[in-house]
Order: structure tokens, then sequence, then C-alpha cells
């Protein structure tokens, strides 16, 4: 059994500011307050889908962030929500919070989507702020700000094939070459030091992982 993991900070969006703005029409020579609220951050998805094997799509990838909230408007409309986000994993991966150790997540289940990080709340456009002592409010709130995590995903696997040789004679080159594997490659002995994961397609809907096993095991 292996294990494949991945760190990454996730991020949900911040809410969108609300509006100052006043109503402006013909004949009307002062007009009440209409800005409008801010629209709430994007939020953070796990889903959990078959078709990923393992943890590779996220090599290279440090950071996962939501849109942002649009900001409010005049005549008391309100900013589109951010774009939330779907972080793809596979059946058996676990979420462990870096800085505790906790396991906050553990799934299991293909096809399931969890909320993990929800956006910040739009702010109130100023005609939430109208009274009879205060008929012209020229405030209004700033959204707030979203949630950010780092984890460290994680997934045990048994692998299919296994690459097992001498050190040094091409190991990590092949499986680089038929897989989405990305070992150091290096013109010397024991340049893999913990086993390395890849997926190989053999068409469109069939593939197998293969693991690069260090030679020095």
């Amino acid at each position: 059994m292996f294990i494949d993991n991945a760190e990454i900070q996730l991020s949900s969006g911040k809410g969108g500011p609300g509006a100052t703005s006043f109503r402006q029409e013909k004949f009307v020579l002062k007009g009440g307050p209409d800005g409008g609220d801010g629209g709430r951050g994007g939020d953070v998805y796990f889903v959990v889908d078959k078709n990923s094997h393992t943890l590779s799509s996220f090599r290279g990838r440090h950071h996962m962030k939501a849109k942002n909230g649009a900001p409010g408007e005049g005549r008391k409309k309100s900013g589109k929500k951010g774009q939330s986000i779907d972080v793809v994993v596979p059946p058996g991966t676990q979420v462990i919070d870096v800085l505790t150790g906790d396991v906050l997540l553990d799934l299991v289940d293909d096809g399931y989507r969890v909320k993990f990080l929800e956006g910040g709340k739009g702010g109130l456009g100023n005609w939430h702020f109208r009274s009879s002592t205060n008929q012209r409010p020229s405030y209004s709130q700033p959204g707030l700000p979203g949630e950010v995590r780092t984890v460290r995903l994680e997934l045990k696997l048994i692998a299919d094939v296994g690459l097992v040789g001498v050190p040094n004679v091409g190991k990590s080159t092949l499986i680089s070459t038929i897989s989405n594997a990305r070992p150091e490659i290096a013109n010397y002995e024991f340049t893999t030091l913990t086993p390395k994961l890849g997926v190989v397609s053999t068409d469109d809907f069939a593939s197998f992982v293969m693991a690069d096993i260090p030679g020095i095991i």
C-alpha cells in the first residue's frame, strides 16, 4: 500500500461591498438612498469522483480560490454571488488540517459533494441605514472576508503495477513517459527516495495505477 499526498491552500471568496447610491430621477430633487447589497463570496466544495485515481492533478497547484462577490449597485441591485469551486478527489481521500493534524473529512462515496469553506457575506447597501433622523446615509458595509485553510490531502491506495529494478536503470524515466507522474530524474543513483504514483491510460475508458518503487527498497 502506498500513500499519495498533496498540500494545498484553499480560500473561499470575499463578500462584495455594499453600494452607496442615491435615487436620481427627473423631477425628483432629493431622492433617497438606493444602494444595493454586495454579493456573497464563492464557496469551496470537495467532490468525490471515482474516475480520478491519484492526487497528481494537484502537483504544482499550491492555492485554489473561489471568486469574490460582486459589489452592490444603485437602484437596490444586489451584486452577483462569486463563483464557487469544486475540488475533485478520488474515493478514500482524507482532508487533514496542516496546523493541527486533525482529520477534517474522510471522503469515501463516489459523487459525494460537501461544502468545506463558506464564502464571506456581502456588505449591506446604504438604503438599509435610512431612518427618520438620517434620510441620506452616506455609508455602506464592506464585504466580509472569506475563509482560508491549508490542508494536506492523503490517499491510501494499492498500485496495480510496480516498477522494480536496481538504481539508475530508467524506472523514473519510464513512468514519466507513459503516465502523468513527474518524478525527479537525474544521472545518479537513488534519485527516487519515496514511491511515485502515476495513472497510465490505455484507452478513453481504461487506466491503471503504476508505482515507481525506489531502488533502495
